[in-house]
């Protein structure tokens, strides 16, 4: 993988890969999150992430809005426990818009109340929405059952409560608190040399102070297995099973991502679809995923079935989990998951929206970016025999916390 970085002198990070193709795409991703607020704050990373787009000093909501799309662009923004990314879709010609706009957004937001006082009433009813939505709701629910008390296991949207109290000056102080130069990558993937993208980008950020973090994020420690049961008006019983697992730095997250496909991946053929699914016909959606944060990590089994096969559902599940502990794979099953991975990851790089973030992320949490050659030798190292130990130690039933809502 051919791509380009340079680090300006204030450590804001670029990374750029030259395609040939019509369509760019550009993003400024932070390494700042949910997890970074104050008990007070819950919220406030995505209210940002909200209310960033509603005036600059020289532009109004619409006209920043309007910048990309009156010439067939797309701007969008997301919020997660650890990131917080502004990006755009656009035409190779409208870098320099990008870009200036980027700039403008990030650096002169100025907030208005009342752009604020309404996007409190959207934030709102998206939390509203959320709650509405057990099988989306239970996730959130559930990282805040194995992250007890921690920034980390907060739901993101925040509680109305804080939503209603923020105002400029509180959001004003987590900007510069919180989003900080060192800890700040623009990323890019489309048709421009890197000097011109270099160049680009310093004209509209060089002039930003440096700002390094001087905080460091709480670890989490003390996990502790836990059960909740939570009675909810739903049809289905939904229910979550799962344990602190393996972060984003440790030698085998590799090995752990495998596992997680042949568990429960986004393939038919994963092992809870096939049990689950296939064969008994208990549950239209069952999956397992995986979350590596900087310093913990998580996997969950979700499924959603009728309340009175709930317990014959987690007997399957259990049965599914034994199996990897107990059963080693053969040569040709291994062979097969590996292949079947390798060509996942292979394709979504087809997706240069998902790639240009992937580059982003990557850069800004390991200052590097493996090539594909360079995943693929990492899962064909993983043995039969690692794949079991790490099916003890992650979903050892004596660590698993339960979640159900009925």
């Amino acid at each position: 993988m051919n791509y380009f970085t340079y680090t300006l002198p204030n450590g804001i990070r670029l990374i750029h890969q030259y395609v040939d193709s019509p369509v760019a795409h550009c993003g400024v991703i932070f390494n700042t999150g949910s997890r970074d607020e104050k008990s007070d704050e819950q919220g406030m990373a995505h209210f940002i992430e909200h209310t960033i787009f509603k005036g600059t000093h020289k532009r109004k909501a619409y006209h920043i809005l309007s910048r990309l799309e009156d010439v067939g662009g797309e701007l969008n923004a997301y919020t997660t426990k650890e990131e917080t990314a502004l990006y755009a879709s656009f035409l190779n010609e409208y870098y320099n818009r990008t870009i200036e706009l980027f700039s403008d957004i990030l650096i002169n937001s100025t907030f208005p109340e009342k752009e604020l006082k309404k996007e409190k009433e959207v934030i709102i009813e998206e939390i509203n929405s959320y709650n509405d939505s057990p099988s989306e709701l239970i996730f959130d629910e559930f990282e805040d059952l194995v992250y007890d008390g921690h920034p980390i296991g907060r739901n993101i949207l925040g509680t109305p409560e804080n939503i209603k109290r923020f105002n400029r000056n509180d959001v004003k102080r987590f900007i510069r608190e919180n989003y900080n130069t060192d800890e700040m990558v623009i990323c890019s993937v489309g048709k421009i040399t890197p000097k011109k993208f270099q160049n680009l980008v310093e004209r509209h950020f060089a002039h930003v102070p440096e700002n390094p973090r001087k905080h460091q994020r709480e670890k989490f420690t003390g996990y502790k297995p836990e059960t909740r049961l939570i009675h909810k008006d739903t049809f289905q019983a939904h229910c979550i099973v799962g344990n602190e697992a393996y972060d984003s730095k440790h030698p085998q997250r590799m090995a752990m991502i495998l596992l997680n496909n042949i568990l429960g991946g986004q393939s038919m053929n994963s092992r809870l679809n096939l049990s689950l699914r296939e064969r008994n016909g208990m549950a239209y959606n069952v999956e397992s995923s995986y979350t590596a944060y900087t310093d913990t990590g998580i996997i969950n089994i979700y499924f959603g079935t009728d309340k009175e096969n709930l317990e014959r559902a987690i007997k399957l599940v259990n049965r599914e989990i034994k199996k990897l502990q107990t059963q080693e794979m053969g040569s040709l099953q291994l062979s097969k998951a590996k292949k079947q991975l390798i060509g996942q990851l292979a394709m979504a790089q087809e997706n240069r929206e998902d790639l240009m973030l992937t580059l982003g992320k990557s850069f800004l949490l390991y200052n590097r970016v493996d090539s594909l050659e360079k995943v693929n030798a990492k899962i064909e190292k993983v043995t039969a025999g690692e794949l079991m130990e790490i099916a003890n130690e992650v979903l050892d039933r004596e660590k698993l916390s339960t979640l159900i809502f009925k």
